[in-house]
């Protein structure tokens, strides 16, 4: 799951949360919005955790003399 399912996870779940007042027999909509506000928020830092690792930083091929080196 990439970063933008986990930001729609986030809005999903506020909505469900915050927006809506269905009242259901069986499910419990403002605990299912909660819940996908979790999931998105944890989404959201396992996706920069493995971004993070993901960067390399490639050393510059460029060599560094001594000023004493360069005149001999």
């Amino acid at each position: 799951m990439g970063l933008g399912g986990c930001i729609l996870l986030i809005g999903g779940g506020a909505i469900l949360a915050f927006a809506t007042d269905w009242k259901m027999d069986t499910v419990n909509v403002d605990l299912v919005g909660w819940i996908m506000m979790l999931v998105g928020l944890i989404g959201v830092f396992v996706y920069m955790s493995v971004a993070r690792r993901r960067r390399m930083v490639v050393p510059s091929t460029t060599v560094v003399q001594d000023e004493e080196q360069r005149y001999r």
